[in-house]
């Protein structure tokens, strides 16, 4: 066990033998059990946090119908196949189901052909409603364009194909017509669909001539035509076309500019200061019955994959552009839910546990392709998952794995299972789908068994779409010959340093690691953050035995904590990223200013002592030592004032914005920008950031720690926000 703590140390991750109830403690104000253990976005006090779900949700399209809101993503080489979410208030999602039980379009889809379909499948679907049905457009590559139809989002669905259209999006006009538009370079084919969605009217082509992107989304907006695209990559922005007609001219403005949220390229914890950073871009937009609009927009978030932010839009010159006025083109990390008019409890959109004693798998598992169905069961024997053997080479060639997608920024995976229906010849275990691979697992000899944990990436493992040069292979890390039958694997990954440590446990209790930290990686073979999967293949050529599978759980350490904690009543410190310099409260010139630490004097500087004053909506205002409180109503910087008895104005009010990993920003209800300092140069503090940089090195983000309260410390109350 010693080795256990040392290697897990070794990484940055955390151990789980009876620490993990103990890992975050859930707000007061949180109303289910649920929102403690799993990532919810709702904070529960009026304000959200992105990313919307802390796992891979990718090429995001979203449409309003009544009170309702709908959600599609893509599931590439998954089944099912097309994603669909709901909610009523658009920050609390639930799955409504998915078009396709299975994407079986040829044997390359069942992995019958050795290669598979990895990266590709089903891409960027569009979900529109017309006239009483939900229809979705998503093309499959090399197959078509799949047209789905179904009076509910629940399907069933109906279905036929089109000639393939890259990234395309589809518009129901007032008039009757029905446009597509796709492709990924200009001009853009604008082309008409039929009436009944089985043929393109010929002889009719219209085009949007402008430097555009991919990812279509095409909308019609009080008589005028839009349509939005993303700039092709990971660190790019999104933009929007505007026209009185679709035949155009289009007029094209910047969506997005730069807007990173505070997510870095390299992983977190290897970011330098010059890390641009990953920027959100590809996604569409819907409004609510307030008037509101917003948006739901794709980010690349390195290994864990591509997730979504929940943004605001503010409509400017005729342009939707995401963002709060003063602060355009860029988003908070933190905001006020929006005005749907439902009011709903906080509630994870993800729960993946499964102690398969349903009839029914969780409804978020997903097989890697089509699954041989006679070769898969929960009925066999109740109360496990059972998988046969099929015959292949390797991981990436088994049937009937089945994955989940790894919450973050951490989480444990750990699985039971039993051996003893394993033949000789049989491989099974607790991977890592991704190019490269890893797995924990029991391999099955004439001679016994030996429980082995395998990293690809020593063995010819692909890192590009279409493959990369032959690595010559390394061996397996081999653990005890002759494991117990019945044992439990078990991978925790941490996002934010990309490493995966595997292990093993005779008793679920002491976990033993075995093999070096697996390095996960984001790539183009299956174009997918990581998945955790349960395998089962024989590499004799012929099908073998059996393993079953139980109690499949996933813990989320960091699903809470002071990540996601706002200090409400304390008297805390904030310093800067950037320089470690305090901010302090010039009681002199009634002016916040920051002052620089010094290392020879490691006491707290005078008057760097703040209260948090609760202004409702995850809002405060920072009261100093002498009781005035900070306000930005002028531009002349944060100045100290004097509220006398009247309750904090928007001045005095500062949106509390988390990002992760501990790291804080206080956005300004005046300009919705934030407080920023100019590293290695104390002075006066501004109220002129525009956002996090990656690496949290700007100036305007904070650490914040707390301290005892000073007996001449008074406190300020006020419920309501401004």
């Amino acid at each position: 066990m010693l080795r256990s703590q040392q290697l897990l140390a070794l990484v940055g991750l955390v151990a789980l033998a009876g620490c993990i109830a103990g890992a975050a403690t859930p707000p007061s104000s949180m109303t289910s059990a649920d929102t403690a253990k799993h990532w919810t976005a709702d904070n529960g006090n009026g304000t959200y946090s992105n990313p919307l779900f802390y796992e891979e949700f990718e090429d995001p399209d979203i449409i309003r119908v009544g009170d309702t809101y709908y959600l599609a993503g893509t599931t590439m080489h998954m089944n099912p196949a097309v994603q669909l979410m709901q909610s009523r208030d658009l920050v609390n999602w639930e799955l409504a189901g998915y078009c396709m039980d299975r994407l079986d379009l040829g044997p390359a889809f069942r992995l019958e052909d050795g290669r598979g379909i990895y990266g590709r499948g089903i891409w960027a679907p569009c979900l529109r409603y017309h006239k009483g049905t939900f229809y979705v457009f998503s093309n499959v590559n090399g197959v078509g364009l799949q047209v789905f139809r179904s009076q509910s989002i629940n399907g069933p669905w109906e279905r036929n194909q089109l000639p393939g259209r890259h990234d395309l999006s589809v518009l129901f006009d007032d008039d009757g017509k029905i446009y597509l538009i796709s492709g990924n370079r200009s001009p853009y084919p604008i082309e008409e669909l039929a009436p009944d969605l089985k043929s393109f009217v010929p002889g009719i082509r219209r085009q949007l001539d402008a430097r555009m992107g991919e990812g279509h989304h095409l909308y019609k907006v009080k008589g005028k035509y839009y349509d939005i695209s993303a700039i092709p990559g990971a660190t790019t922005d999104q933009m929007v076309a505007r026209a009185d007609s679709i035949d155009g001219p289009w007029t094209v403005e910047r969506m997005v500019q730069g807007e990173s949220l505070g997510v870095t390229i390299a992983a977190p914890a290897r970011a330098t200061p010059g890390d641009r950073g990953l920027t959100l871009h590809q996604g569409g937009m819907c409004d609510t019955r307030s008037g509101e609009w917003w948006s739901v927009i794709m980010q690349d978030h390195g290994s864990a994959g591509r997730m979504v932010a929940l943004v605001p839009i503010t409509w400017d010159n005729g342009f939707p552009l995401i963002g709060l006025p003063g602060n355009l083109r860029k988003a908070p990390n933190t905001w006020i839910k929006p005005n749907t008019g439902i009011s709903q409890d906080p509630k994870p959109s993800f729960i993946h546990d499964d102690d398969f004693d349903s009839d029914k798998l969780n409804p978020h598992w997903q097989w890697n392709h089509v699954p041989d169905d006679n070769k898969w069961s929960i009925t066999e024997k109740p109360g496990v998952l059972r998988l046969h053997s099929l015959p292949a080479n390797d991981f990436y060639a088994a049937r009937n794995s089945i994955c989940q997608r790894p919450p973050g920024p951490e989480s444990i995976m750990t699985v039971e299972l039993d051996t003893s229906g394993m033949v000789a010849q049989d491989t099974a275990g607790l991977a890592l789908l991704s190019s490269p691979y890893a797995w924990i697992g029991v391999v099955k000899t004439a001679e016994g068994t030996l429980l082995q944990m395998l990293d690809n990436a020593g063995s010819g493992g692909r890192g590009r779409r279409g493959g990369t040069p032959a690595i010559p292979p390394q061996p397996p890390t081999t653990g005890p010959a002759n494991p117990p039958r019945h044992l439990w694997l078990r991978v925790h990954c941490n996002f934010d340093i990309d490493q995966a440590l595997f292990s093993w446990s005779a008793d679920g209790k002491e976990f033993m690691p075995l093999g070096k930290p697996f390095t996960m990686t984001f790539q183009l073979t299956t174009f997918q953050g990581v998945r955790p999967a349960l395998f089962h293949y024989n590499t004799s050529g012929q099908p073998g035995g059996y393993v079953d599978f139980d109690n499949y759980t996933v813990a989320e350490p960091r699903a809470r904590g002071i990540e996601r904690e706002i200090p409400l009543g304390k008297t805390i410190v904030l310093t800067s990223g950037a320089d470690a310099s305090f901010l302090v409260a010039d009681t002199r010139n009634d002016r916040l200013v920051n002052v620089a630490a010094d290392p020879n004097k490691p006491a707290i500087p005078q008057n760097a002592k703040f209260q948090v004053m609760d202004v409702g909506w995850g809002r405060v205002t920072l009261q100093a030592a002498n009781g005035k409180v900070l306000s930005a109503a002028g531009s002349e910087g944060v100045v100290l004032k004097d509220l006398a008895g009247v309750k904090p104005g928007a001045a005095e009010s500062f949106q509390w914005v988390n990002l992760m990993r501990g790291d804080t920003m206080l956005m300004s209800l005046t300009n919705h920008q934030y407080l920023a300092t100019n590293p290695q140069s104390p002075g006066s503090v501004t109220v002129t950031a525009t956002g996090p940089q990656p690496a949290r090195k700007s100036g305007a983000e904070f650490k914040w720690k707390a301290v005892e309260l000073d007996a001449h410390h008074s406190l300020l109350s006020s419920s309501s926000p401004p």
